[in-house]
């Protein structure tokens, strides 16, 4: 099953062995070290993801504490130190309980080029597929060849239509290997570094798509990980099976959707509602770009224009489109919320939490500027929603607090659990351990610290969601430089064999000084969902 799509060799799945330490272990075991120095009364806190070391204050008592209820001890020895040295307490650990279920399996893995780690092009989870982080690469390099061409790199179509060729190539090898088809796909999120490539991509898809396409979400991001990379994309599909299948919702729309993109207003599988990315772009063209709306009115203080575009969508494109498809706000499961501006945020979040009493769980991404097929937008938003008479319950996951006071932590949707965007943030601030000291500046990864950090929320969100992160099949990872991302591949790589990543660098974050939020998305195993 190829669909005329596959590039016509097969992916190798090579991959070096972890070190020497994780094999040992075995897989995804990890090492946590308590060690106290008697004599300065300081503390020394060492959990062994990616060589990860942290050192601080008598409070990492306290940070210690956070983390060991989610470690499954395995072999304790305590040895008595001697006067004035070291008093020593170790423990092997796995990241998860023998009893986890681990349900969600890689698809299609494949080295990451010169180094341990593997991508997983994608996450089969029941009877969804992901695949995250499509590009137009061969993963042996950056680009694909035949993307280049660098001895005639004008013969033929552009490099752009040869670039989006060659993605669409991957995803068809995905979907093959996972036994479903692109008439299956219920979501396409796509990125971009020029606005110039998009109507060659679109082309593409069209025709990838034989037409129908599947509720779409495009804006402007700064850098992705490979040279000369302009475009990377996210998919989520359904395997149909009994009583669960696709169904496109030509009739929900409440706007005019444009030839060029041409994708669908709504689109259900079983339960489940998706919804496009949606703009505060004119509902009527003669009125373009911004709705009269969502506009300030004339002068410098009628109204705050990021609260006018916020409202105007969720009053006049989300409702609509949702009540078309038997779902309301209050069955919204997940967001994404694109921000051009950083200092939208407050704005954003007032007008947001008026209108979600119970809130989505919901991640805030920072685009370029500009960041949206109208240059003048401010903000975009899709969402995922459950149908109002359906059997799969919304259920808010909270063992940890949100990024934002009034936010949903988590929401768990039957066999699908959304989390709101992660950072390293504990009491209102970003936590000590990401910020390394000036006069030491060498002797820390503060990276590595934020992704521990992240991971020590996830994991408790996960289990109080009754999965774990070996069951995390999306993960879209926003850079504040991405510099940072060999690093976290040592982080990550010993929680999972195999990732389903997206690594994107944005100009800003939520948090002033943080280096990296995640948006992540999990595999529930054993709940029964429609």
């Amino acid at each position: 099953m190829t669909h005329g799509w596959m590039a016509g060799s097969k992916p190798g799945n090579g991959r070096g062995r972890h070190r020497d330490h994780a094999a040992r272990r075995g897989k995804g075991q990890q090492s946590l070290k308590l060690v106290r120095f008697t004599a300065r009364n300081e503390w020394l806190f060492s959990v062994d993801l990616g060589d990860l070391i942290m050192a601080g204050s008598p409070d990492m008592r306290e940070r210690t504490a956070q983390w060991v209820p989610l470690l499954r001890p395995a072999r304790l020895s305590v040895r008595p130190a001697a006067a004035g040295t070291i008093d020593s307490v170790s423990r092997e650990t796995d990241i998860m309980p023998k009893s986890a279920s681990v349900a969600a399996t890689a698809v299609l893995p494949v080295a990451v080029p010169n180094t341990r780690h593997q991508w997983a092009r994608g996450m089969r989870a029941g009877r969804w597929l992901f695949a995250t982080g499509l590009a137009g690469t061969d993963y042996v390099h950056a680009l694909a060849p035949e993307v280049l061409q660098t001895g005639h790199p004008f013969d033929g179509p552009s490099k752009a239509h040869r670039e989006a060729r060659r993605l669409f190539q991957n995803l068809d090898a995905v979907l093959s290997a996972a036994g479903t088809t692109p008439g299956n796909v219920v979501r396409i999120d796509q990125y971009y570094t020029s606005p110039n490539v998009v109507d060659a991509y679109h082309q593409t898809r069209r025709e990838f798509f034989n037409g129908k396409i599947p509720p779409s979400t495009s804006n402007l991001h700064r850098r992705f990980a490979r040279a000369q990379q302009t475009m990377e994309v996210q998919v989520m599909a359904a395997i149909p099976g009994a009583d669960f299948d696709v169904r496109h919702e030509d009739k929900a729309g409440a706007y005019k959707i444009h030839a060029s993109s041409g994708y669908s207003p709504a689109l259900s599988a079983g339960d489940f509602r998706f919804v496009p990315g949606q703009t505060a772009e004119a509902l009527r063209e003669e009125d373009a770009p911004i709705d009269p709306e969502a506009r300030r009115a004339h002068g410098l203080w009628k109204g705050t224009p990021i609260k006018l575009e916020t409202d105007f969508i969720i009053n006049r494109k989300l409702k609509p489109t949702l009540a078309a498809v038997n779902a309301g706000l209050e069955t919204v499961v997940k967001a994404q919320v694109y921000l051009r501006d950083q200092d939208d945020i407050p704005g954003f979040r007032e007008v947001w939490a008026r209108h979600f009493p119970v809130e989505p769980a919901t991640t805030i991404i920072a685009t370029a500027t500009p960041g949206f097929i109208m240059p003048e937008s401010r903000i975009e938003i899709n969402t995922i929603a459950l149908a109002k008479d359906g059997k799969t319950a919304k259920q808010v996951i909270a063992p940890v607090p949100p990024l934002f006071h009034g936010a949903s932590t988590a929401v768990r949707a039957g066999d699908l659990l959304f989390i709101s965007g992660l950072m390293a943030v504990r009491d209102g601030a970003l936590v000590p351990d990401a910020k390394s000291d000036p006069t030491q500046p060498f002797y820390a990864i503060p990276v590595k610290a934020e992704l521990l950090e992240i991971l020590a929320q996830a994991e408790a969100i996960c289990r109080a969601a009754g999965t774990s992160l070996t069951n995390v099949v999306r993960i879209q990872q926003f850079h504040s430089d991405l510099a940072d991302l060999p690093a976290t591949l040592d982080v990550w790589s010993d929680v999972m064999a195999a990732l389903p990543l997206s690594p994107i660098e944005v100009p800003w974050l939520p948090v002033p000084d943080a280096r990296l939020q995640i948006d992540l998305w999990v595999y529930c195993p054993d709940r029964q969902a429609v």
